[in-house]
Formats: structure tokens, C-alpha cells, sequence
């Protein structure tokens, strides 16, 4: 059987048994986990457990030390320990050929060009897009999710709250008009108020077709609007299952919910 033939037709996303691992340090350790087209999947854990590597590893922007991630069946990063990759025949794809393949992450902390115009910052999310129709269409998308931009477009990004710059990041992922969009830690740092809006517009951005894969140390944040989950702690899923199978669990209750 092929690996292809492997691969749930159903799944957008899959990860068979991957591994990270820093220097000694394991990292990921063995982790499996699928999204399907159309949900948002949650994986929620603590600081320091390896959540943000999850997706580094999903971009490319690290090496599996083991296991494999499949893309709509398709297979983008291997082990690199594998058989093929001992051959030199290296089927793990670069991180910009991950992107063009409508895999979009919008990193913890935003990392935007703070000199840089609203506008500027915008654009440059969409540097795989040639077709200038394609980028203006998704630039009206992305301010009437985020209305106050509009009028401030031409103002540099590094003027903005933490939350508005949070929403131009948001922003500029959209721009380049991803089928799975990462999101790691969009509430970090956020005041409630500002935490609700980005809730808010992440559910329009599912609604409005984007699977999603979102990191989020608030588990209350991330069970309100997830489809399914994993909890993973010390590198490792411990347990997955609904929103609300993970709601009502005691261990996640007592542990990331406050509730005795």
C-alpha cells in the first residue's frame, strides 16, 4: 500500500509519529494529530511544552527528527533520518514551496515590520500572489474584518497596541489566501476585550471557508471556538478529543479552565 493510500481522504492536514528534537532535548515526542478540511483544531498545553515547534515543523522551519506530515495527501516533510533522505533523495519541501502550497503561519508575537506601513505589511503576506485582482479582492476582505486599518493604511505598523498590531498579523496571513492557516498564541498579552475580537474574527475566518490549526496557552479561548483538540504537555498529545469532551474533562477543568 502506498503512503498516499495511507492518508485519510478527509484529512487536510496529518502527522504520523513526529519528532523534534534540540540538541538532546526532545522537543516533540512522537506526536500524531489530523485536521480535516474546514475545522479548527485546537492544541492546548502549557508554556514550554512544544506547541509553537508544532508549527515551525508543519511550515518547515524545523527538521523532523522522526515521523512524517502529509499536506492533502501529499507528503512535505519527513524524517530526517529517513531512508530516501540517507540517499539524498530529500522529499521534505522548503518552507516558501510550504507556503505556496496554502500552508500560512502567523507566528507568536506577530513579528511585523514595525517601520514598515499597515499597508506595506499587508502586502508583503501576499508575495506569492501575482494576480493583482486576487491581492486587492482579499485586501477589502481582510478591512472589513479588521474596519479601523482601512483609514489607516498609509500609518506604520509599530504605532499600533498590541492587539491591533495582533490583527495586522492576522491580516497579513490572510493576504496570501491560505487552506490552512496556523495560528500560534493569537491572545498572548491581550486584554479581554481585545482577546473577544480576535475570537471573533477567527470565527469568520473559518466560516468563511480557512481550516485552521491554532496554538492557544488560554484554554478557554481555544475550547469556545474549536472544533476538536489536543492537549499536549511535555512535548507529548496527551489527550484529544471534542470541545466538549476536553470542556468537561477533569484534568482540564482543574489544570487550564480553573475549575475545582
Amino acid at each position: 500500500m502506498s503512503e498516499r493510500s495511507q492518508i485519510s481522504q478527509h484529512n487536510l492536514l496529518e502527522l504520523q509519529g513526529a519528532s523534534v528534537h534540540y540538541g538532546r532535548a526532545i522537543i516533540l515526542a512522537s506526536i500524531s494529530l489530523t485536521v480535516e478540511k474546514g475545522e479548527l483544531v485546537a492544541v492546548i498545553g502549557p508554556n514550554g511544552t512544544g506547541k509553537s515547534t508544532l508549527l515551525r515543523a508543519i511550515s518547515g522551519l524545523v527538521e523532523l527528527e522522526r515521523g512524517k506530515i502529509f499536506y492533502e495527501g501529499q507528503l512535505i516533510a519527513e524524517s530526517s533520518k529517513s531512508q530516501f533522505r540517507a540517499l539524498g533523495r530529500n522529499q521534505s519541501l522548503k518552507p516558501h514551496k510550504i507556503v505556496k502550497l496554502g500552508i500560512i503561519h502567523c507566528p507568536e508575537r506577530r513579528r511585523l515590520f514595525t517601520e514598515s506601513t499597515v499597508r506595506d505589511n499587508l502586502e508583503l503576506g501576499a508575495y506569492t500572489i501575482e494576480n493583482r485582482e486576487v491581492i486587492e479582492k482579499t485586501m477589502r476582505w481582510v478591512l472589513k474584518l479588521f474596519p479601523f486599518l482601512e483609514e489607516r493604511l498609509d500609518e506604520e505598523a509599530g504605532v499600533f497596541s498590541g492587539g491591533e498590531q495582533q490583527m495586522i498579523a492576522i491580516g497579513r496571513s490572510l493576504m496570501g489566501n491560505p487552506k490552512l492557516l496556523l495560528l500560534d498564541e493569537p491572545s498572548l498579552g491581550l486584554a479581554p476585550m481585545v482577546k473577544q475580537t480576535i475570537v471573533d474574527a477567527i470565527r469568520q475566518i473559518q466560516k468563511a471557508g480557512t481550516t485552521i490549526l491554532l496554538v492557544e496557552q488560554d484554554a478557554s479561548i481555544a475550547l469556545e471556538i474549536c472544533d476538536r483538540g489536543y492537549l499536549m504537555e511535555d512535548g507529548r498529545i496527551e489527550l484529544e478529543g471534542t470541545s466538549e469532551e476536553l470542556s468537561n474533562n477533569e484534568h482540564v477543568k482543574e489544570a487550564y479552565l480553573g475549575i475545582i
